[in-house]
């Protein structure tokens, strides 16, 4: 079916369409700052805990932009940045892939110390956050919640420290690992693991309560916290869960969702690629939003996050064929953001991804825009191009940008990608979808962005992790 016709049968499957509302203006609302983490935008891979993947900061100003990579011969998909201005990494080395925390100077980002962890699975060296008193929260390989602090001695040397320890071993089984985490309003952990484990973690009382997902339900992404609960995205559907008086989980709502035959290539699981994004226009929390793994094309979901019902399922990337996202929707005010990783090529999936029907597909990137009408009726594609975010994009409510790197053919109006593809920064504008301006950081797999995600840091340097380190663009 052509694109356009397909488009057409597709909003009128879902119930929405491009012309019912007129396009919300660029939000600047944003989710509510969790007093457990830190300054939001800069806290977790996603922002915030509410993986909203948007910043209060503004990023390069308008001179003109430059960039460096800092080599640390590691793949670094976690740069957070706590209340003190100093960039924290987390990154596994390309050499024995033991993951390694780095305290990064906040002006030429050089690694000014570094701690080693225990080696656990691939997706355990990714997801972290930063506490409220600037630490490092992560989960390594021996099941333990590690709180990582960064201090100075007398001699003005920095160094890395495990602050405080707690075993989750009674929850997360020797054959599993923690995938995700993050604190909730009332200062315990959530955290989630490939198995289908969810827990809280109270290191205060050394606490800790799960359950267990159904059977053959996966957790491939992180979670994320809201005051009203926490939203995890499994290989078969998205739930809201409370916490028990104890702290042990309980399921508020499910919503399953089309996963597709198989998993598909530049996707790391079979099913959603979502860590979900908590958003909306009047608290930053009123939505819940993924987006599945249809085989033909891939559907944002919507629902409220009060009761789960679904509000809309959009189809989006159909300009760029590319039925796929691996990564978190954007979500600020009423709009969503999708970006497309179908075909790009991973260098590894975590074990037991299994095969990729087809076993490899040119990356088709893609970027669409939807949002959620005034009256939350439905919802509306507002633009869909065929961008290709190398990267998770992040939206800055400061300078009205979507910030990215994106990955260009070797060869110009091509689809492929080889080892030699050149490497963007760019600014993209959210009410078209345009890209407004662009620099060149490098070219070949030293600059590969992985589809981590980058960071604003406070002095609106842009932090990007590579599969060789850390770039930090900035503008003279």
């Amino acid at each position: 079916m052509p694109p356009a016709a397909l488009l057409a049968a597709a909003l009128l499957v879902s119930g929405a369409t491009t012309a019912d509302a007129a396009p919300a203006a660029p939000a600047t609302s944003v989710f509510p700052a969790n007093p457990y983490a830190g300054p939001p935008g800069t806290a977790t891979m996603h922002g915030d805990t509410g993986s909203s993947d948007t910043t209060p900061l503004a990023g390069p100003g308008a001179g003109r932009l430059s960039s460096k990579l800092n080599g640390l011969l590691s793949a670094c998909p976690t740069v957070l940045v706590g209340s003190d201005d100093y960039p924290v990494a987390l990154c596994t080395p390309i050499l024995g892939q033991v993951p390694t925390v780095h305290l990064l100077d906040p002006r030429s980002g050089a690694s000014l110390a570094s701690l080693t962890l225990t080696k656990g699975s691939l997706l355990g060296g990714v997801y972290a956050y930063i506490d409220h008193q600037n630490r490092l929260v992560v989960v390594d390989g021996s099941r333990s919640l590690l709180r990582i602090g960064h201090h100075r001695d007398d001699a003005g040397a920095w160094r890395l420290t495990v602050d405080k320890s707690l075993s989750l071993a009674a929850a997360v089984p020797a054959d599993d690992a923690v995938t995700g985490l993050s604190p909730d309003w009332q200062g315990r952990v959530w955290f989630a693991t490939g198995g289908g484990v969810v827990g809280t973690a109270d290191d205060t009382t050394s606490t800790v309560r799960s359950t267990r997902l159904p059977a053959g339900e996966r957790i491939a992404n992180s979670v994320s916290t809201a005051p009203q609960g926490t939203a995890v995205t499994t290989t078969h559907a998205t739930y809201l869960l409370t916490a028990a008086a104890d702290g042990t989980p309980r399921v508020s709502w499910r919503q399953p969702y089309d996963r597709g035959s198989a998993r598909k290539p530049g996707m790391l699981s079979w099913g959603s690629g979502s860590t979900p994004t908590f958003f909306g226009p009047t608290d930053g929390t009123d939505y819940v939003t993924i987006v599945d793994n249809a085989d033909s094309s891939v559907a944002l979901k919507v629902y409220r996050t009060s009761t789960g019902e679904s509000v809309c399922s959009v189809p989006v990337l159909l300009a760029s064929h590319g039925p796929g996202s691996e990564n978190s929707p954007i979500g600020a005010g009423r709009s969503v953001y999708v970006a497309g990783t179908y075909g790009y090529p991973y260098p590894a999936v975590p074990e037991g991804a299994g095969d990729s029907v087809p076993a490899s597909a040119p990356f088709a990137g893609g970027l669409s825009r939807v949002d959620v009408r005034p009256d939350g009726s439905g919802c509306d594609l507002v633009w869909d191009n065929t961008v290709r975010s190398a990267a998770v994009p992040k939206l800055s409510t400061a300078d009205g940008k979507l910030h990215t790197v994106l990955r260009d053919p070797l060869i110009p109006g091509t689809t492929g990608t080889s080892l030699l593809d050149p490497c963007r920064y760019a600014e993209i504008d959210p009410s078209t979808g345009k890209v407004l301006r662009s620099k060149l950081i490098g070219i070949g797999a030293l600059y590969d962005t992985l589809q981590m995600a980058g960071t604003v840091a406070p002095d609106g340097a842009y932090l990007q992790g590579t599969v060789t380190g850390v770039l930090r663009i900035t503008a003279d």
